[in-house]
């Protein structure tokens, strides 16, 4: 018999299915990305004719945090049924519904003929896509996990995490390019191609996982309710885990999804900024698939004390000279350094967290310890600049750099017994790694 009892092979490092479902996991987080960062780069140009031309600017912030704010709800929703009916299949439960908001926000009708009602649907749309995304990180990447060999979780996990700044440059250089060619095109019609692209590699993955991807484990194993992982055996760690990714989600929210904005106010225009972006998330992809594997030679704990440190004393001057410059080259240079010595932390986030809690509760704890942290860093457009007020713009920008590095070294390095495990642990229970 196979670990899960169906036929699969019992050399995981060998056989066809772990390489698909690290396949599945590689690709599957660059899509998944595609769709969170379409928003973000390739609707801004269009927002004018969906959402009338004096509410562009706050729609941009709408649009970005309705999906931020979908994404706890499917960690936690998707992340049970994963749990209890497999991550395989759970997996394309999600990449169908992601697929399918896709396609309806490509369907959206201008605001000359539906009105404010244009961005009420793709806000709706933004919203429920939020929640299928998080269902599909939230069993596809342990699921990964689960078949990477221990030696090699660091180097999947940086492998599966650089696919978000890959995703971010790709969207970003792209739109770029468009409008340079034709900017009144890609407003008027162009950006529906992104979002209609998005939703066919949504369905490209879905038949992928339909005929190649399957569970390393049987589903069921171990259930474990969910009072276990907010107040009871797990929730030591998935609140040490809660506050390592409070930390990064900062950093990712001050130096990636302001980063457009400003570059803005900085004198860049749009064709610049959306070069300077892509450029840094080339950069970003690039360290990050290193970090992830970095993290197994010195130990997950070390490593994120380590670059927590490092974020808490090198963004501050970095983000400061990238605000001060006017030079589209030194720009280049400031972004990709910022957002590499912090959120480039993000490369061992798939191993540490899978690696956090069992079986029976390994995707709702990733997907929520994942997601739910999302909320308060994603606030920040609302109470920044109250704080900025108060202090100044740049001082409360400083000021939150260095407090989301201290909170990636403290909790990083935290010490919980499920965040310890021996090099050579697997992550499958082993009476089902020893099945015969």
């Amino acid at each position: 018999m196979s670990p899960a009892g169906n036929g699969h092979a019992t050399t995981p490092e060998a056989c066809p299915q772990r390489l698909a479902a690290l396949r599945g996991g590689i690709v599957g987080n660059f899509v998944d990305q595609v769709h969170i960062f379409l928003p973000l780069v390739a609707l801004a140009p269009a927002l004018p004719r969906l959402a009338g031309p004096h509410a562009a600017a706050g729609s941009a912030t709408l649009v970005v945090m309705a999906m931020l704010l979908g994404r706890p709800v499917g960690g936690l929703v998707f992340g049970r049924i994963s749990d209890r009916f497999g991550r395989a299949r759970t997996t394309r439960w999600a990449i169908a519904g992601t697929a399918l908001c896709s396609l309806g926000i490509a369907a959206t009708p201008p605001y000359t003929v539906v009105g404010v009602g244009a961005m009420w649907w793709i806000l709706a749309l933004r919203f429920v896509g939020g929640v299928f995304i998080a269902g599909e990180y939230s069993a596809a990447i342990p699921l990964a996990m689960e078949w990477s060999p221990a030696r090699r979780r660091g180097l999947v996990s940086g492998l599966i995490m650089a696919m978000a700044p890959l995703a971010q440059a790709t969207i970003a250089l792209l739109t770029w390019a468009a409008l340079r060619i034709d900017p009144d095109a890609y407003a008027a019609w162009g950006w529906r191609i992104a979002f209609l692209g998005g939703a066919i590699a949504s369905l490209g993955m879905l038949a992928f996982y339909r005929r190649q991807v399957t569970d390393r484990e049987a589903p069921g194993i171990e259930r474990i309710g969910l009072r276990a992982l907010l107040v009871g055996t797990s929730a030591c760690t998935f609140w040490q885990l809660f506050g390592l990714m409070s930390g990064l989600w900062m950093m990712t929210n001050l130096v990636v999804v302001a980063l457009p904005a400003g570059l803005g106010r900085a004198g860049f225009d749009p064709t610049q900024v959306a070069l300077i972006a892509g450029v840094a998330a080339v950069g970003q992809a690039a360290v990050m698939a290193c970090t992830g594997h970095l993290s197994t030679l010195t130990g997950r704990r070390r490593f994120f004390a380590g670059w927590g440190v490092l974020a808490t004393l090198a963004a501050p001057p970095i983000w400061l000279a990238l605000n001060a410059t006017g030079s589209l080259l030194s720009a280049l240079l400031a972004a990709t350094a910022l957002q590499a010595v912090t959120v480039c932390g993000y490369g061992p986030v798939g191993a540490y967290l899978a690696e956090g809690f069992p079986a029976g509760i390994r995707s709702t704890g990733y997907g929520t310890a994942y997601s739910l942290s999302i909320l308060l860093p994603a606030l920040h457009p609302f109470y920044l600049p109250q704080v900025q007020d108060t202090v100044g713009r740049r001082t409360a920008v400083v000021a939150l750099l260095v407090l989301a590095g201290v909170l990636v070294a403290w909790w990083g390095s935290r010490r919980t017994p499920a965040t310890t495990p021996q090099p050579a642990e697997p992550l499958v229970p082993k009476e089902v790694v020893g099945a015969a």
